[in-house]
């Protein structure tokens, strides 16, 4: 059944009735497992994919980064095999695969399986390369419920018969776009085509390329559709504002900002491994605690830098697109666009790494003239103007040139704020537009 004659999932009918994880119909492992996580409250695509899910529905989800998406499939997940396991139906062999693009999302996608299935019993486990495939191997001796892996190393293990996937129930394949850009889908086909052919899939993706949409149509059999948070919309809920900047400059205002602004935690994104090296370097140099993450560091590597930044003993990671998939941090308060994003897509994926959960964040971009076109094509995406920063010591000379191009709206640098040279609040006007918020001196506006 091909997806452009699927069905479409009507929230109205469940927004009134599923408010809390207590309507949800889910065990009591799970509940008590939420409630130790402080939670209480689903996010759309939980309260949507959830009960689906439990219906043992396919399920097609367009849904980005931070929408609570890895719950969504997770928790219902464990309720199935869980009430499989209690009632003696089955023993233990892999009967849930969950395929994912990086090292850092299969890793991240284990640890909520682990946090949320605690009190069931379940193991799960994951595979990933880059690293020696011994210690897994073990693992998957000893027997595990659910898989997490990325394609490579799955295909490897499945191979040297580490790996049966005969008896396969559920599968999940997690940003289905980011498999496409990263040349995974024939491995991906390979895979697919192993499983048995009766089981419940689940696939999730945050665009719908033409050659995802045919992928989907291969894998899922009657789907329901499941889409959250247009992207012009998740992006209103962010803080967003651009500076005009040389490139000699870029490292130079980001050292600004981070000394005279409060920015407890920033995720700065490069387009390069080369350029993520470069500006850690810097920023150590600057004695600003710094590391860097993408695909050149060893797996070992990559995890100590996402394990201290989590921990809060690194203030600045710096990562390339790849790299940061599957990265989900709490409380992150800014991401920076070290360099403009030359595919408009990646913008959304960047961004939606602060503000989540309902919690604010402030996504900033540096800009050099070579750069206006991808911040045009952005302005066209998101359906709002990104607010320029004039006042700042890195200021471009043919700034008004670079606005008029990429649809950009510029702050007056003649706003009266009373605040030193590239820092910055916001306030919303009646006009919903991002404006600078005077500084309060001596209790007076």
């Amino acid at each position: 059944m091909l997806i452009s004659s699927g069905k479409s999932f009507n929230p109205a009918n469940y927004t009134e009735r599923i408010m809390s994880f207590e309507n949800l119909n889910l065990i009591k492992s799970l509940h008590t497992a939420l409630a130790n996580e402080g939670y209480t409250i689903p996010t759309p695509i939980q309260r949507q994919a959830i009960p689906l899910i439990l219906e043992r529905k396919d399920i097609l989800g367009c849904a980005q980064t931070g929408t609570g998406k890895t719950a969504a499939f997770a928790i219902p997940i464990l309720q199935i095999l869980s009430t499989e396991r209690e009632s003696g139906k089955s023993k233990r062999t892999i009967k849930a695969l969950i395929i994912t693009p990086t090292r850092e999302l299969a890793v991240q996608v284990s640890e909520s399986f682990s946090t949320y299935g605690k009190h069931t019993g379940l193991k799960n486990t994951v595979v990933y390369g880059g690293v020696s495939q011994y210690a897994q191997t073990d693992k998957l001796r000893q027997g595990v419920d659910i898989l997490i892996a990325t394609p490579g190393r799955l295909l490897d293990l499945i191979n040297q018969n580490y790996i049966n996937l005969s008896y396969i129930k559920l599968l999940v394949l997690d940003e289905a776009d980011r498999m496409l850009d990263m040349g995974f889908i024939v491995d991906v086909k390979k895979i697919i085509a192993k499983l048995p052919v009766k089981r419940q899939s689940l696939f999730f993706s945050a665009t719908m390329p033409p050659e995802i949409v045919k992928l989907a149509n291969t894998i899922l059999t009657d789907p329901v559709k499941i889409e959250i948070s247009p992207e012009s919309k998740t992006v209103e809920a962010i803080k967003q504002a651009v500076y005009f900047v040389s490139r000699p400059d870029k490292k130079k205002l980001l050292i600004h900002i981070l000394k005279n602004e409060n920015v407890s935690s920033a995720l700065v994104f490069t387009r390069t491994k080369r350029g993520a090296d470069v500006v850690s370097r810097y920023l150590n140099d600057a004695q600003i605690n710094t590391d860097a993450i993408h695909g050149n560091k060893s797996q070992g590597a990559r995890q100590r830098a996402l394990n201290n930044f989590k921990s809060q003993r690194t203030r600045v990671l710096v990562a390339t697109d790849i790299a940061a998939r599957g990265i989900d941090i709490d409380k992150l308060s800014h991401v920076f666009n070290f360099d403009i994003p030359d595919f408009s897509e990646n913008y959304i994926h960047r961004i939606g790494r602060t503000g989540r959960a309902g919690l604010s964040g402030i996504a900033l971009s540096f800009c050099d003239a070579e750069e206006r076109s991808y911040l045009r094509d952005i302005n066209r995406l998101i359906k709002i103007p990104i607010p320029v920063i004039e006042d700042h010591p890195y200021k471009l000379n043919n700034i008004s040139e670079i606005s008029e191009d990429g649809g950009t709206k510029v702050f007056n640098k003649n706003s009266g704020t009373g605040r030193r040279s590239g820092s910055f609040r916001f306030s919303r006007d009646k006009k919903k537009s991002w404006r600078r918020k005077p500084q309060r001196t001596n209790g007076k506006s």
